[in-house]
């Protein structure tokens, strides 16, 4: 119908077409007169049949639109209409083309209605209707019939006003009545306002542009529902048949289902992502701490609000839990603390705890309860309280309870399913496992570092000639402990040994090995072999500690196989130098192990440190080559640098550039030696953690010219006396009182045995210092050898006597023959000499 009617009277004249159901069916009309000839013909008969009025007019209707063979028919029937009789029925025809061509056939329902003219004679008029328009209709129509009464989606018409016009069936059903009573509402009668007021902006949209809206999600629920309903509507405008338009038509469809089953897809998508971050990012430190850390920094805020995590203390000391643990009530102790929505501690009915506190849960709480049965509990919110739902989640690790974490969501989030119970019991466990094993990683940590320790000199080492400090930093609880060793051994004549080295690995095995090795080069230096000798004695060591049948094994299957595999071989390198201070000589030998480094006194100020030419061999367990021996002279007050890798290398900087830049820190050689250790390791970027570091310094102070005796004796008897002689003399001379008799009858029994069973000439030499060393020298190969003498021997108890009277004696091997030296404690004024008693003279005998 028209927008604007022009009104005349009280008659409504419409000035367009009527917008009915004419609009869609095709109706037309004509009329035959008495002679059974068409009449009139009308502007609609133009439009379905396609010809004008001049061509129709005037002619048989049976003749210009039937078939032949149906003509007999029509005539007889249009001859039964001219007799008054009325008729209805559905006629085929054919259009014949105006300009001759094809003719067009159709089908067309006729409805004839007999009438008259003015001259009272009768004629017809014919209503005539397209079949092909009325079959379209009849399906429209059912379709529409479906839509409304039988289709299982929700649907509704708007009008322009955007009120409900017509409401199907369904519809209905979900938000009650009958279809009818829905008509003249809204959607604000159906949703909420904000989800109304996104409805009807779509209505309108869609009503002014025309442009379709799909799949728009609705949220809303059904009378008398509490559920949520997902609802997707479609809306397109509806025109009449004039194309004008006539409203909205709405279809949705319930899609809670769908909706659900994609939140349940993507929370397993949520799920296995923070599974996946758990696994790349916890356990990667083995810290105890920053694993919990790690833990709430993946649920906060992508699981959780809030969370916490405790651990019991025990097990923060490294044992495993005990106690109280049992039963819920141990001792534990907050780690971390996470939020992304309030920065305070962890609401609820327990205490407030900070990070750091030291605090137990009540026996009956849920949290202890949790502990104790190694369950998940889920806690309720207080009353106006931020939290909504808390999760108290156990930490077990290998069916041990080690902590407790809980997650926590704030009040307006989603609550906890299950989905999400077994999410957070799974994290938890996977944080214990990481835990449990950064204790049993901190515990192992502790007791290699205690057994590197307790392998290590303790204190200050002091030697005769040196002056020494040392510095020993072991690794980072991040990093294992490694095979870094340093020692300092004093020798005969007053000599020492320093030794610095490195075990390769890391780990109880490294610090194993290095214990073993620095047993064995204390135990070789007590032979004061030479140091290539050391070196190699301990090479045979090294390899007999990953052999099963110790290093004589070892040697014959290195015999037998040069390509032995090395994984199975303890390596290390070894630096071990021997200095004399009466010479200020000092011995190298290099087992693959970095150079020493000297600072002469006289080298200009910043003149850097010198690298020793000291020839590296092969690390210790290679084996199958000798080593080298390098003798230096050491000037007064120069400085010797012994040191391991991890004090200049690194992985931010190679070997070489940590070398030159320890050599430019060691530029003066007058300062305190601690005051050096310090500089070095305070200059240097060694990355302290990455490696063990071990330091060691020692400044050269040999023994006075007037602390030394150095005599050679003349091989004959009275170079007995002349020995007594001399030592007297010499004691004499350094306020030695209560040593010249022990002294003298030692020297006589030293020398003596170097006349009877030596060689070549006799050099008796005094050695002050800490100690009283005395040393017999000779030509000859054959060690003296202490042995019991018999009860009819009239000799053999010489060694015997100065075992007893000594404080030490020995004798070693010299390039040139032998040396057998003894040993005095110095006097400290309070002792007097040394006196055997009975028991001790009779042992001799």
């Amino acid at each position: 119908m028209s927008e604007i009617p022009e009104t005349a009277g009280d008659v409504v004249w419409q000035s367009s077409p009527p917008g009915s159901i004419y609009d869609y069916i095709r109706v037309a009309s004509f009329s035959i007169g008495p002679d059974g000839l068409i009449e009139q013909w009308s502007l609609r008969a133009e439009e379905q049949f396609g010809l004008s009025a001049s061509a129709v007019v005037g002619r048989d209707p049976v003749e210009a639109f039937m078939p032949p063979e149906l003509r007999p028919r029509g005539h007889r029937r249009v001859a039964e209409i001219l007799d008054g009789r009325e008729w209805t029925g559905v006629v085929p025809f054919r259009v014949p083309s105006p300009e001759g061509g094809g003719r067009a056939e159709g089908l067309a329902e006729l409805y004839v209605m007999p009438s008259r003219t003015a001259t009272d004679e009768r004629a017809a008029l014919c209503i005539v209707v397209d079949v092909r328009a009325l079959r379209g209709i009849e399906t429209d129509l059912a379709a529409s019939q479906a839509i409304f009464g039988q289709s299982p989606y929700g649907f509704l018409l708007f009008g322009t006003d955007l009120t409900v016009l017509r409401a199907n069936r369904r519809f209905a059903t979900v938000f009650g009545g009958a279809p009818e009573e829905h008509r003249g509402h809204t959607v604000h009668d159906y949703l909420s306002r904000a989800e109304a007021d996104r409805m009807s902006a779509a209505l309108q949209r869609v009503l002014d542009t025309g442009e379709s809206v799909t799949d728009l999600q609705i949220v809303g629920s059904s009378p008398g529902g509490r559920d949520r309903r997902h609802w997707s509507i479609n809306l397109y405008r509806v025109h009449s048949g004039t194309g004008r338009p006539i409203g909205v038509a709405g279809l949705g469809i319930d899609v809670t289902r769908r909706h659900n089953a994609a939140r349940e897809a993507a929370d397993a998508r949520r799920n296995l992502a923070l599974l996946n971050e758990a696994g790349a990012r916890m356990g990667n430190t083995l810290d105890l701490e920053t694993t919990a850390r790690e833990l709430l920094d993946i649920a906060v805020p992508g699981f959780c609000d809030l969370a916490s995590v405790d651990l019991y203390q025990s097990l923060l000391a490294g044992d495993d839990p005990g106690g109280g643990s049992s039963d819920g009530r141990g001792e534990l102790r907050r780690v971390a603390f996470a939020s992304a929505v309030s920065d305070g501690p962890l609401p609820g009915g327990e205490p407030e705890v900070g990070v750091g506190d030291l605090h137990r849960y009540r026996f009956h709480s849920p949290y202890a309860s949790a502990l104790r049965t190694a369950r998940i509990h889920t806690v309720p919110a207080g009353d106006g309280g931020l939290v909504q739902t808390t999760l108290a989640v156990p930490m077990v690790a290998h069916d041990t309870v080690v902590g407790l974490v809980q997650f926590a969501r704030a009040k307006g989030s989603e609550p906890f399913g299950e989905r999400d119970r077994a999410l957070a019991t799974e994290l938890a466990s996977r944080a214990a496992v990481c835990i449990d094993n950064a204790r049993l990683y901190r515990r192992e940590h502790e007791r290699a570092l205690i057994l590197q320790r307790s392998l290590l000199p303790p204190g200050a080492p002091e030697a005769a000639g040196l002056d020494i400090a040392c510095r020993y930093l072991p690794g980072s609880a991040e990093s294992e402990v490694g095979g870094d060793w340093f020692d300092v051994i004093e020798l005969p004549g007053h000599r020492t040994a320093l030794v610095i080295g490195d075990v390769m690995g890391r780990g109880l095995r490294a610090a194993v090995a290095m214990g073993e090795l620095r047993t064995a080069v204390r135990t070789l230096a007590l032979l004061d072999l030479e140091p290539a000798e050391v070196l190699s004695h301990l090479d045979e060591i090294a390899r007999g500690l990953g052999a099963p049948g110790g290093s004589q094994q070892a040697s014959r299957v290195a015999h037998k196989s040069r390509d032995a595999d090395l994984s199975e071989v303890y390596l290390a390198t070894c630096v071990y130098a021997v200095y004399d201070p009466v010479t200020r000589r000092c011995t190298f030998a290099n087992a693959g192990h970095l150079p020493p480094l000297l600072v002469e006194p006289g080298d200009d100020p910043g003149e850097p440190a010198m690298l020793l030419d000291v020839p590296p061999g092969l690390p210790l367990g290679v084996g199958g080559e000798p080593f080298e021996e390098v003798e230096v002279d050491l000037p007064e007050g120069a400085l010797l640098a012994l040191y391991t890798d991890g004090l200049v290398e690194s992985r931010d900087h190679p070997l070489d550039e940590g070398l030159n830049a320890f050599r430019k820190t060691l530029t003066d050689p007058d300062r305190p030696l601690e005051d050096v250790c310090d500089q070095v390791l305070g200059s240097l970027d060694t990355r302290h953690g990455e490696d063990d570091i071990a330091l060691l310094l020692a400044r050269i102070q040999g023994l006075p010219v007037d602390a030394v005796g150095d005599w050679r004796l003349p091989r004959e008897p009275r170079s007995v006396g002349r020995a007594r002689e001399l030592a007297r003399t010499q004691l004499l001379a350094w306020d030695l009182d209560d040593l010249v008799d022990t002294t003298e009858l030692l020297v006589s029994e030293l020398v003596t045995n170097a006349l009877r069973y030596g060689d070549g000439e006799i050099r008796l030499r005094l050695l002050r210092d800490r100690t009283l060393v005395c040393e017999v020298w000779d030509a000859g190969l054959v060690q003296p050898r202490r042995r019991r003498a018999r009860d009819t021997d009239e000799g053999g108890r010489g060694l015997q006597l100065v075992g007893l009277l000594s404080a030490a004696w020995g004798a070693r091997r010299t390039p040139r023959g032998k040396t057998v030296w003894f040993e005095l404690a110095l006097p400290d004024g309070e002792s007097g000499p040394v006196e055997l008693t009975e028991e001790q003279i009779l042992s001799m005998f």
